[in-house]
């Protein structure tokens, strides 16, 4: 299968579904992933320009750790919005990866941000399916899985993915985006490699698990499918 993740900043695909990514990657799939937003306002001392081509190299190196392409829509953090030329940018990544499923923000996401990547990814994948749309090969009509938000905050799974064989993969994945981890252990006293941990040790508490990331299936017509389509 053709995997297709569609995170807003180059870490939240590593917070979220890494795990997932890794294990898919390990079943010899072949996994995207793109993020929308450049993460270029994602830091207090480092300036924007020079942030962005460093998160954009950190994600490159997460990314080359599992065995997973990594692209972006390049988009300035808080400049996320679900219109036309965004809306664009992700029918052409869509039809790029052709992919059998993608994961992608909860439109119940804690930030403005991710909602709205959220919303971008429900309308272009179906735009990314109309065959005279944009003059270029129509993809075909793709379920979506969201993601957990941060902390499982108002998200209640409808699916779970054990990822006890790829926590330690996630987790150096992770650490690969130093300009954000680095920055909150020096200066928020966040650990956040232990933050995820444990949301994936809570998780698998409630599969049965060691450790799981936590999915729920968008449920809109004609997207729904009986088939097992996670890991």
């Amino acid at each position: 299968m053709n995997i297709l993740a569609i995170g807003c900043h180059p870490d939240d695909i590593e917070v979220s579904c890494a795990g997932t990514m890794a294990k898919y990657r390990q079943q010899g799939h072949h996994v995207i992933v793109c993020h929308v937003a450049n993460g270029n306002l994602g830091h207090v001392v480092i300036e924007p320009e020079e942030l962005r081509v460093m998160r954009r190299e950190e994600a490159r190196r997460a990314g080359a750790l599992a065995g997973i392409e990594v692209i972006t829509c390049d988009v300035g953090d808080l400049m996320v919005y679900p219109n036309e030329e965004q809306r664009n940018k992700v029918v052409e990544v869509i039809r790029y990866a052709r992919p059998d499923v993608i994961i992608t923000h909860s439109p119940e996401d804690y930030m403005p941000d991710h909602t709205a990547v959220s919303k971008l990814v429900f309308d272009a994948s179906f735009a990314a399916s109309v065959p005279h749309y944009l003059n270029a090969e129509a993809a075909p009509l793709t379920p979506i899985y969201y993601m957990d938000t941060l902390a499982g905050v108002g998200f209640l799974p409808t699916e779970y993915v054990d990822i006890s064989d790829t926590i330690d993969l996630k987790l150096e994945m992770l650490e690969c985006h130093e300009s954000q981890m680095k920055w909150m252990r020096d200066h928020d006293h966040i650990d956040f490699a232990e933050f995820v941990k444990t949301c994936a040790r809570f998780r698998g508490l409630q599969c049965g698990a060691q450790y799981a990331e936590a999915f729920t299936q968008c449920y809109a017509w004609p997207k729904i499918t009986t088939k097992r389509m996670l890991p």
